[in-house]
């Protein structure tokens, strides 16, 4: 294929009525829906605005305009991921027609994908789920729980050394964590990217997820991309989840954790595979 045309390289954002932020590229006539992961969406700005672009340069070169679309903000403390599944439908319903053509739904944004694709299947036409599946890993339920307490008691320094956890896990760079904590939590917790309520909405809903009920409900072919040394979402954990969905494709990124899976250049390329042959 060949370079990015100038056009499809103009980012396109703001707020949608809701309350749901936006980026996007491209003026293809197909539809790319991609939902990030959390706790906490946002759409990058500045030069990490265009390293993220890059990972969507296939789409675009593919015919897709790609939106990044984040949760809306001030959602209630009791707003469940399957509320915020709904949300997404309503968007897709009021914003785009009632369908778009992909939906990429990513960690977080993955378990409200799996809502998504269970309760409103007339709203797209592929579905990608990247490094997700229907339950958090014990570890990862203790790190949101820890940073539940740390956000619930405004606690900065702590909800970011938490938070640091998730990109850098093990006892080797815990020094590191505690270094980098308190920057983390000052930005989490300024409001200036999102409401801290809104990350401990997400952090309480990600820590009690379990979708294993409405998994077989859902009608429309899947593919789930793993890593096969994801910390969050362990192997046996995808490969229940692949096989309570009825039509389910499961890719596995073998070697790669959670944050170099959810990166890997191969996810573009296996979408648009797997979204041309179904």
């Amino acid at each position: 294929m060949g370079k990015v045309s100038t056009a499809d390289r103009q980012p396109r954002n703001g707020t949608f009525a809701n309350g749901m932020e936006y980026l996007g590229w491209g003026q293809g006539p197909k539809t790319l829906l991609f939902i990030p992961g959390g706790p906490g969406s946002t759409v990058p700005k500045g030069m990490l605005r265009r390293m993220f672009r890059r990972q969507f340069d296939e789409f675009l070169r593919a015919g897709y305009a790609v939106w990044v679309v984040t949760r809306r903000r001030g959602m209630p403390p009791e707003h469940t991921i399957a509320d915020m599944a709904d949300d997404y439908a309503q968007l897709i319903a009021e914003q785009f027609g009632g369908r778009v053509d992909v939906v990429v739904a990513e960690s977080f944004g993955g378990m409200a994908g799996q809502y998504l694709a269970a309760r409103h299947p007339e709203s797209f036409g592929h579905m990608a789920m990247v490094v997700t599946a229907a339950e958090l890993s014990d570890w990862g339920k203790d790190v949101d729980s820890r940073l539940a307490t740390a956000l619930g008691g405004g606690d900065t320094s702590g909800a970011g050394t938490v938070f640091a956890e998730y990109l850098l896990p093990g006892r080797r760079v815990k020094w590191l964590r505690r270094l980098i904590g308190p920057l983390i939590g000052r930005r989490m917790l300024s409001g200036a990217d999102f409401p801290a309520q809104d990350v401990l909405t997400e952090v309480q809903g990600e820590r009690t997820f379990n979708s294993r009920a409405v998994l077989p409900l859902i009608r429309r072919p899947v593919l789930l991309i793993c890593g096969g040394d994801d910390r969050f979402f362990p192997r046996e954990v995808a490969q229940e989840t692949a096989g309570l969905i009825p039509d389910c494709t499961l890719v596995w990124y073998e070697g790669k954790g959670h944050l170099r899976a959810a990166s890997s250049g191969r996810i573009a390329r296996d979408v648009l595979e797997y979204a041309g042959r179904s």
